[in-house]
């Protein structure tokens, strides 16, 4: 015998049926959401970002975005710029130097910290800031420019290779690393150079209130400890990071300890599995010099 159901039971099977199945995907969508919920910190502390530029400055991308992002967000009172490097090319520190200006002038508190260094670029950015703060061991300063050539002349003459070059003009291949410089060449690139240590210091002696000469008579590309630099008012605090983010909190009137974000650095997964990879890598792509040369901001160890 076989058994018969009614209509409206089948339809109101159907309608639990759609019903349960629309619960149970809205549920699947929306429980990352929830669970992202349940890590958010409701509290009403204040927040301050927390910017690290580590190693050679050879890109700016990464830097600038999230120092226009903090900028944007009103949630950010205040914004540290943690400096560990040695400098490095002139366009990108040039490029986290304006967009600092930008912060300040949104009327947004940024201080610079100085960790193990921060020399030449690294020094540049930081002076862009409302208030430095260094360690006393801090190494900073070296306010010049370099710009490194590479002459291999001597080796393809002894492998008997004969370079050809034609050119457009007379100084279109100066600084080949296949012959030696003329005393035109080098006072043309020294030209080059002079000027943009001229901007160096200029950008130095405005952000840092102090006279032109003043600065010009430290910009020699002598490095400074921390304590040095406070004395001839090229930082204005000594102190760490925790101490810049104590002072920084007071500043924005924030109570008790502010919240930190800051964001976690990527690695690359081929750089990972390769070994390759390291936290002081972050802004750097080419830390020896190169048969192309650059203007660098960078404090020459080599």
């Amino acid at each position: 015998m076989e058994l018969q159901v009614p209509p409206r039971e089948k339809t109101s099977f159907l309608k639990k049926w759609v019903k349960y199945t629309l619960g149970f995907t809205a549920l699947v969508f929306l429980l990352p959401f929830f669970l992202q919920l349940t890590d958010m910190d409701f509290s009403d502390r204040g927040r301050i970002a927390v910017v690290e530029v580590r190693g050679v400055i050879m890109d700016s991308q990464e830097v600038v975005r999230q120092l226009a992002e903090y900028r944007q967000d009103d949630n950010i009172l205040g914004v540290i710029l943690r400096i560990d490097s040695p400098g490095g090319a002139v366009a990108p520190s040039q490029e986290i130097f304006s967009e600092v200006l930008k912060i300040r002038e949104s009327s947004k508190p940024i201080y610079a910290s100085m960790g193990n260094m921060a020399a030449s670029g690294g020094y540049y950015i930081a002076s862009a800031t409302e208030r430095i703060f260094a360690n006393p061991g801090s190494v900073t300063g070296s306010i010049g420019v370099i710009m490194a050539f590479s002459n291999i002349e001597g080796l393809i003459e002894k492998i008997g290779v004969r370079p050809e070059v034609i050119k457009s003009g007379k100084f279109k291949d100066v600084g080949s690393p296949t012959r030696t410089m003329t005393d035109k060449e080098r006072a043309y690139l020294q030209g080059v150079v002079s000027d943009v240590h001229s901007q160096f210091i200029d950008a130095v002696a405005e952000s840092r209130d102090l006279p032109r000469e003043d600065v010009k008579e430290m910009a020699d590309g002598r490095i400074f400890t921390g304590r040095q630099a406070l004395d001839l008012k090229l930082v204005d605090e000594l102190g760490g990071l925790e101490h810049a983010i104590e002072q920084l909190a007071q500043k924005t009137g924030i109570e008790g300890k502010p919240k930190i974000i800051q964001e976690e650095e990527k690695a690359d997964l081929i750089d990972i599995l390769l070994g390759s990879w390291s936290p002081a890598r972050s802004l750097q792509s080419v830390t020896s010099p190169s048969f192309t040369p650059t203007l660098q901001f960078l404090w020459n160890l080599n």
